[in-house]
């Protein structure tokens, strides 16, 4: 990826976002999720291996059943 937002146009740094998902049967959100993210309007890219972390946390939150689940990656 480049260090130009390709929505913007602006600087891409690294940083952290938050990850919510909607599982049918609750809420999932993981904060401090490493990624990149544009420094003008926002929007942040997660890199393939923290995606499949995030994939890992949502999935064992639907086998669980779990109805809202928070969790912060840093603490992970």
């Amino acid at each position: 990826m480049s260090s130009r937002c390709p929505i913007c146009g602006g600087d891409v740094a690294e940083g952290q976002t938050t990850f919510t998902v909607d599982v049918g049967s609750g809420v999932v959100v993981v904060r401090h999720v490493p990624a990149k993210v544009c420094r003008q309007c926002g929007e942040d890219w997660i890199q393939d291996p923290i995606a499949e972390r995030l994939e890992k946390i949502v999935s064992d939150a639907r086998i669980n059943g779990k109805i809202v689940e928070v969790i912060d990656l840093q603490a992970a």
